[in-house]
Order: C-alpha cells, then structure tokens, then sequence
C-alpha cells in the first residue's frame, strides 16, 4: 500500500482522513461512518481506529452521492444492485467454494459484507480484493455482469 513513485500514484493508497473527504463530498462524517457500517465502503483502518480513504473509495463514495440524490436510490437498493455483482465469476469460485458462500446462495449484501468461511476469499481482506477494488464506478457493475454473462 502506498504511493508507489511521485510519477506513479497509486488510487488505492488510504490517505485522506474521514473529516477530509466529507467535507471534499459535502457530506458529515456520521453519513460517511454510515455508509461504512451499511457495507458501502470499506475505509482503511490504521492501529488507532482512524479511517482512511483512497482516490477510488471517494471515486465510489461520489457514485454512492450520485445515485441516492439524482436517482433516489435507497441505501438498500445500493446494497442489493452490490449483491449481484458476481464475484464467483471474477473470483472463478470451485462450486464447492459456492456452496459455502452466502455471497452466492442468495443474500442482498454486496460479498464484502460475510464472513468468508471454508472457501477462496477466506484468506484475503475484503478491502483489497478484486471484487471491491474493481467496482468504484457507477458503470462499474453492469460492464462486470456483461462481461461475466458472455462466459457463460
């Protein structure tokens, strides 16, 4: 993690603080907690509890912004459109790994939001993984189940 060279940023580096990036959104720090606690975002969290975010966690957080105040979106209906993101397919799950994923049995949480047990995403921080990294932009999860439909 980190900036990787001054010519070189990298997107997924925590830098700014929770007070930073609302008033950078024009929101309040109890909305960005919320959507932490909803399984919205995942900020990164130093040894002393502080949230960090990165360039792409407030890429998503605006998209998050945009789709409840111009779309009137409900915070549940973010959550459940996260649920179909098909991780399985991006993550290439054994059906036994399936069987033992509530991610993929039926749920309307997005899979950031299980504990990920007996099965591939066990070992791997929600945070960094594929899945959540890949999805910041609106367009983001309809592109990732177009193109994981065409394989099938």
């Amino acid at each position: 993690m980190g900036i990787v060279n001054k010519n070189n940023f990298d997107p997924d580096a925590p830098l700014y603080g929770i007070g930073v990036v609302a008033e950078m959104l024009e929101v309040s720090v109890h909305l960005l907690r919320l959507y932490e606690s909803e399984g919205l975002v995942i900020p990164f969290k130093k040894d002393s509890k502080h949230r960090l975010y990165s360039q792409n966690d407030i890429i998503k957080l605006e998209c998050i912004r945009d789709s409840i105040t111009n779309k009137k979106f409900s915070i549940a209906s973010i959550k459940t459109l996260y649920s179909m993101i098909p991780c399985w397919s991006i993550k290439r799950c054994s059906g036994s790994d399936r069987e033992n994923c509530e991610a993929y049995t039926g749920s309307t949480n997005p899979c950031w939001m299980y504990k990920h047990k007996s099965n591939v995403c066990e070992a791997q921080e929600c945070r960094t993984c594929e899945v959540y990294k890949s999805h910041n932009r609106c367009d983001a999860i309809k592109e990732s189940i177009k193109m994981n439909t065409r394989q099938l």
